[in-house]
């Protein structure tokens, strides 16, 4: 044992020297770049000052080929110590080179890789001019680089599925709701509803952090975000001991564009539709080790009209009578949003960087209706008892502004890969919601009853987070730390209910005002461990306490108990070979309701259906194991294979009741559907998915994904079982090196409800992009649905004495232009701090 002790300290030891070592390599480099970069102190470091030039050509038609990318390394060592892009003539220069033999190699889409050797930098020589470079392309290298292209559209890592937004065309003028339907295992409804593997209890992060933007409305937020401001969207489906364990689906990340490349670059983008419009501006800046970006957005849903009907019947206890009510109406919507933001980060030496940043955003939507309502008592034989005509006209409104900010430091020390990061973040928002409804009589304008409400509400989340990540030897990474999540909620409700004299009095029986505040304390450990050479795993322990107090203003004073959650994980990764590899893992979260779903406040605003929470609720707790399989065949088609079996207790379902009569405060209602948030015993999900890539030829790619999810309810000794399953195909042609076409189509299945089932639809999109301007501009046109107006979708609903059919039209067609504009000067820089990851370290 001493003797396998000291061979561990004697491996330990060398490892370390050699890393400092390389360190101070790195930090030579450093500061001689810094001085090449700081003229006022070159008196005292002139170690760098090597230039290596040239200029790249096409070799067949000899003309420069615009923005390709040169990468320098030494000659006996393979990493990148440096690059270029060059300029839309070819020419290129790589700065700040030290001295040394170097080789170049030149790379650019549709081209066979080139390189350069013997390079050599000196006091002597200090102006490598390698004259012209020819790239030469193939088609067979066409169609390897095409591959390329298309598989950093979709990239199957080991614990994430990561979308890049950028290389989607038939996205292009969307939103992030458009872009969330492309992902593997991720489905999203005809609301805006996201589900991933079948689950709706996603946690939404942006930029590796939580915003409070999330809580007011997603669907909303959701499709406020333009999609050509965002620059990937990671979907974790297993997440580990380093996450939340908030979130029985998983997390998925969205990461807005921003930039470290040196010089001074951004983009414009805008779009106008029959159905959305919006634009952006983005903008970066990056001198030596300081730099900077600003973004803004808008987005804009224009007014739309969807049409609905309705038919419920509901029976008496004794069933001697049968309501029936018939609906058919017609709603108008419109949503707006803005975002926007600033940045700076610091690398204070080569060891240490800081961060800052702040944003603001802003959404809202309007929406008018009127809906035709008949009303029919039966007796036991058929006879039509009663029989009423009226009319419900409604007008909504919902409006929110919130502001974001964060400060984040990341620490390295002398051990590679050895770093302490902290991360403040706050998120704050204000939204306020509207709305007014009226029943009168079909026949006159007497009016039978008027309801006003009006709905104030703060939120603020204060987040502290500390990693720490220690390699105890080159196959050995210990991580741990902490995290402080605070939020705090506030809301009233003020309900006006209409008198006989026309006048909305204030009615406190039926209103409410809402103090919620719940805290999270975390703490996590795991380690990361080679086991061989085709073997990594992963392990940890994640502890969460949750500490919540609310106050719902009316009632009794609810005690919700604090708890305790321990969160193990485990993933494991194997290379079998022949570019296949498979994965195994496991986690156990947790899905806390919200504070919409404890508020025991009733929802009148339709006096037919109403809505209210429960402070009773338990936190759902899951288990879920997933395998994977991963497959890339020769000339760049791949296979992706998952399959996952989660079980679930203390599900979170909103079940619809059937009352006759509804007294809530002094007013007695009739015949309502009331939906509560109830804990269903069990729901186990087992599901599969299959997504994989084909270059049918060199300038067609076609991606296509299918899931199938078989889902299980258990609830006081009934039970539901149904299949879903979605399916989607994207097919892109590369006209020319300027000119591509793409094509998305997409199915959703009937989907199995605890109490019905949600009806299927489908669309579809197509869309071409040229570049222009030597690929800086581009212009695109999309369609969706361009021979379909309506997506209909019919839904059923049955529970006690009561069963329901309805059907919504939702407006879906929709054309559009948009206009793409790259600015600025691209100069690759090298980071020799290591790449970041947006979502685990929130940079």
């Amino acid at each position: 044992m001493t003797h396998i002790g000291s061979k561990f300290a004697s491996n330990r030891e060398n490892f370390i020297l050699r890393t400092r070592a390389l360190i101070f390599l790195l930090f030579f480099y450093t500061i001689c770049a810094t001085a090449q970069q700081n003229p006022q102190y070159n008196h005292k470091y002139v170690f760098v000052s090597g230039k290596i030039i040239g200029r790249i050509l096409d070799s067949a038609t000899r003309q420069p080929i615009g923005f390709a990318t040169v990468a320098i390394h030494r000659s006996d060592d393979k990493k990148i110590i440096n690059g270029a892009s060059a300029n839309d003539k070819g020419v290129f220069s790589v700065d700040s080179v030290s001295n040394g033999t170097y080789t170049a190699t030149f790379n650019f889409i549709g081209y066979k890789k080139s390189e350069k050797t013997n390079i050599v930098i000196s006091d002597k020589i200090k102006r490598a001019n390698l004259g012209d470079i020819i790239l030469s392309g193939t088609d067979n290298e066409l169609g390897t680089v095409n591959v390329t292209r298309q598989k950093s559209v979709i990239e199957n890592k080991a614990d994430m599925i990561v979308y890049n937004v950028e290389k989607d065309v038939t996205s292009q003028g969307g939103v992030a709701t458009d872009v969330l339907k492309k992902i593997p295992q991720v489905s999203v409804d005809i609301d805006g509803n996201v589900e991933v593997q079948g689950n709706t209890n996603v946690q939404f992060l942006i930029n590796g952090k939580p915003s409070t933007i999330f809580g007011n409305n997603l669907a909303d937020v959701l499709q406020s975000i333009p999609a050509s401001e965002i620059e990937k969207i990671e979907v974790i489906t297993s997440p580990g001991a380093k996450y939340d364990a908030e979130g029985t689906g998983g997390i998925v990340n969205i990461v807005l564009k921003k930039s470290k490349i040196q010089g001074i670059n951004g983009n414009i983008t805008g779009s106008a539709g029959t159905r959305l419009e919006n634009g952006s501006f983005n903008i970066n800046g990056r001198k030596g080790n300081i730099g900077g970006h600003a973004w803004f957005s808008t987005n804009t849903a224009l007014q739309s009209t969807t049409l609905s009907s309705l038919n419920s019947k509901t029976n008496n206890a004794s069933g001697d009578t049968v309501n029936t009510l018939n609906q058919n109406g017609h709603s108008a919507f419109n949503r707006s949003g803005y975002q926007g933001g600033i940045g700076f980060d610091w690398d204070i030496t080569p060891k240490n960087t800081i961060s800052i940043s702040g944003g603001f955003n802003g959404f809202s939507h309007d929406g008018n209706g009127s809906t035709n309502q008949q009303a029919i008592v039966q007796g036991p034989m058929g006879n039509i008892i009663q029989s009423m005509s009226t009319v419900l006209n409604s007008t909504n409104n919902f409006g929110s502004k919130g502001y974001d900010y964060s400060l984040f430091y990341k620490k390295l020390f002398d051990v590679d890969k050895e770093q302490l990061t902290f991360l403040y973040s706050s998120s704050n928002s204000a939204d306020n919601s509207y709305y007014n409804q009226t029943q009168s009589l079909a026949n006159n304008d007497t009016v039978l009853s008027g309801t006003r409400g009006e709905n104030p509400g703060t939120a603020k989340e204060n987040d502290f987070v500390l990693d720490y990540s220690l390699p105890v030897n080159k196959d050995i990474t210990i991580d741990a730390g902490a995290k402080a999540a605070l939020l705090d909620i506030t809301s009233g409700s003020d309900i006006y209910l209409l008198n006989q004299h026309n006048d909305y009095i204030f009615n406190s029986a039926q209103s409410n005002a809402l103090s919620y505040n719940r805290n999270v304390y975390a703490a996590y450990v795991s380690g990361n461990f080679v086991l061989s050479s085709t073997i990594n795993a992963k392990a940890g322990l994640r502890y969460e306490r949750t500490v919540t107090n609310a106050n719902f203003g009316t009632g009794e004073p609810v005690s919700i108990p604090g708890y305790n959650t321990w969160a193990p994980s485990f993933a494991a990764t194997k290379d079998i070979g022949n570019d296949q590899t498979i994965k195994l893992s496991y986690n156990y979260r947790i899905q806390r309701p919200n504070y919409n779903e404890l508020n025991p406040f009733i929802n009148a605003a339709d006096p037919r259906n109403m809505s209210t929470g429960n402070p009773g609720l338990q936190p759902e707790l899951s288990n879920k194991i997933e395998t994977g399989y991963n497959k890339a065949f020769d000339k760049g088609s791949n296979l992706n294979i998952s399959l996952f079996y989660q079980y679930t207790i203390h599900d979170i379902q909103s079940i619809v009741t059937y009352y006759p009569k509804l007294t809530i405060g002094d007013s007695t209602y009739n015949n309502v559907n009331l939906s509560k948030n109830e804990n269903v015993g069990l729901d186990t999900r087992t599901g599969l998915n299959i997504s994989g890539a084909v270059p049918f030829t060199p300038k067609l790619m076609v991606r296509g994904n299918i899931s199938v999810y078989n889902r299980y309810v258990a609830n006081n000794g009934t039970s539901t079982n149904g299949v879903d399953y979605r399916m989607n195909v994207n097919g892109s042609y590369q006209i020319d090196s300027n000119f591509v076409a793409e094509a998305f189509g997409n199915f959703n299945s009937p989907r199995t409800t605890i109490q019905g089932k949600m009806g299927s639809w489908s669309s579809y999109t197509i869309a071409i992009r040229k570049f222009i301007w030597h690929k800086q501009g581009s212009i695109g046109l999309t369609a969706t649905d361009p021979f379909t107006q309506y997506v209909n979708l019919t839904s059923t609903l049955s529970g006690t004495n009561f069963s329901e059919t309805s059907v919504r039209k939702v407006p879906y067609q929709s054309f559009g232009i948009s206009f793409t504009y790259k600015f600025g000067k691209l100069e690759f820089k090298h980071d020799s701090g290591g790449e970041n990851n947006d979502l685990e370290n929130g940079d």
